[in-house]
């Protein structure tokens, strides 16, 4: 496939290249950090060595893995959802992470603890970014996780 997969455009991040450029034509890694930055003249993360980076395998349905780098090939992408790790569920620092951060936090709560859940995830998010950029955050989280539930 050359494109998006069409369900991309909703399920990961608006700063993801899965937004624009098709499986295997990314790296997927399950950490943020400086090693993968964002690039804003390109519109998402870059590897040092330049290569397209996702670091949400949970958000993009794909497990960590040097798809474009080193050419390991794309799995069955199944509708098997991937869990979040641990490192996901730390607060970020910059705002362009706090979305995957959202989602991770309420993949890994049952459904009926979905009001505290959401409840406190505004409120440690708010302690570090706008609320106005939280809410915008939860309002487009919101609207597609649950309707996945």
């Amino acid at each position: 496939m050359d494109g998006p997969l069409p369900d991309w455009a909703e399920r990961t991040c608006g700063v993801c290249p899965a937004q624009e450029l098709g499986p295997g034509q990314f790296d997927v890694v399950d950490q943020r950090g400086p090693e993968f930055a964002y690039d804003r003249e390109i519109g998402w993360r870059v590897s040092r060595d330049g290569v397209a980076v996702c670091v949400h395998p949970y958000r993009v349905g794909l497990p960590p893995g040097q798809y474009a780098s080193a050419g390991k090939p794309v799995p069955d992408l199944s509708p098997a959802p991937i869990p979040p790790s641990a490192a996901a569920l730390e607060l970020p620092t910059e705002l362009d992470d706090l979305e995957g951060w959202l989602v991770a936090t309420l993949r890994t709560v049952e459904p009926e603890r979905m009001f505290t859940a959401v409840a406190r995830a505004e409120r440690q998010a708010k302690e570090r970014f706008a609320p106005g950029a939280v809410v915008q955050a939860l309002r487009r989280v919101l609207s597609v996780e649950l309707a996945q539930r």
